[in-house]
C-alpha cells in the first residue's frame, strides 16, 4: 500500500478477488473516496461484509458478486485510479487480468498479487514488481 498511498486521497479504488477486503479497507483508511469490491465466493463475501460493516465502511464502499475477469472487462468508461488484484494462485487469473488491463486498461494504476516465481507480462511505464518470500506484486502504470 505504501507504494501507491500518495495516489490514495480521494481515488475510486477498485479491489478484485476482494477476500477479506483487506486492500480495499486499507485504501479507504488512507483516504480513497470509494471502493468497489469483487468477491465471487458466498462464504467470503459474509466475511466481507461483516468487515466493511466493522469498520463503518459502508458509504464507501460496494461489494459485487462477480467474477473478477467479468467485472474487469465491464467496468465501464472511466477507470479506476487504482486497482488491486489479489487472485487464487495456479488458476491463471493473474496473467489474465494483466493482459486484459494491458489491452483495455481499467485503472491507471494496477497491483496484481502473483506467486514470485510467475513470470508477468511486460508492459505498463514502467511495470515494477516486489518480491516478499514467495509471493510478489506487480504493480502497472498507465
Amino acid at each position: 500500500m505504501s507504494i501507491v498511498h500518495a495516489r490514495l486521497p480521494d481515488a475510486r479504488v477498485l479491489d478484485l478477488c476482494a477476500g477479506s477486503g483487506a486492500l480495499g479497507l486499507e485504501a479507504l483508511s488512507r483516504g480513497a473516496r470509494h471502493v468497489d469490491f469483487v468477491e465471487s465466493d458466498p462464504c467470503t463475501i459474509r466475511v466481507l461484509e461483516s468487515n466493511i460493516a466493522l469498520l463503518g465502511a459502508a458509504e464507501r464502499s460496494r461489494i459485487h458478486t462477480d467474477d473478477a475477469m467479468k467485472f474487469a472487462e465491464n467496468c465501464g468508461a472511466e477507470p479506476y485510479d487504482v486497482a488491486f488484484a489479489d487472485p487464487p494462485y495456479r488458476q491463471g487469473l493473474a496473467v489474465a487480468l494483466v493482459k486484459l488491463w494491458l489491452a483495455e486498461p481499467f485503472a491507471t494504476i494496477f497491483g496484481v498479487e502473483h506467486e514470485a516465481r510467475l513470470a508477468m507480462p511486460d508492459g505498463g511505464s514502467p511495470s515494477d514488481t516486489r518480491r516478499y518470500g514467495t509471493s510478489a506484486i506487480t504493480f502497472y502504470k498507465q
